[in-house]
C-alpha cells in the first residue's frame, strides 16, 4: 500500500475527486493547508496599505492506495490539478506497512 499526498490549488480539488472517482478510488482526507514553494506568495493591498502574503492556501489530499493502482492515481492527480502555471502543487508517495481499522481491530498490512 502507498499513502499519496497531494498539494493543489482549492479550486481544483473537486477535479482531483472526479478523477479519482472515475478509478474506483475511493476515501480521502483533505485539509485546508498554507504554504508556498517557487511560487513566493504575492503582494496584495488592504486599506490602501500594501502586505507580503507568503503562505498561500492550499488543499492537501490524501488517500491510500494498493501498490499496483499508484502510478494511474498520480497521473490522474496530476491531470486533473494542472493548469500549467506554478503554483499547481506536488504529489509525494510514501510507504504504509500496516493500516488498522479502529472499529473492528482488523490489520491490512502493507
Amino acid at each position: 500500500m502507498k499513502l499519496v499526498k497531494s498539494i493543489v490549488r482549492p479550486n481544483k480539488v473537486d477535479d482531483v475527486k472526479e478523477a479519482l472517482a472515475k478509478l474506483d478510488v475511493s476515501g480521502m482526507t483533505v485539509t485546508e493547508v498554507r504554504g508556498h514553494g517557487k511560487q513566493k506568495g504575492h503582494t496584495a493591498i488592504y486599506r490602501g496599505k500594501e502586505y507580503n502574503v507568503s503562505l498561500l492556501p492550499k488543499m492537501e489530499i490524501e488517500i491510500v492506495v494498493a501498490d499496483a493502482v499508484v502510478d494511474e492515481v498520480v497521473k490522474a492527480i496530476m491531470q486533473a490539478a494542472r493548469t500549467g502555471e506554478i503554483g499547481d502543487g506536488r504529489v509525494f508517495v510514501f510507504p504504509v506497512t500496516q493500516s488498522y481499522k479502529i472499529r473492528t481491530g482488523e490489520v491490512e498490512a502493507g
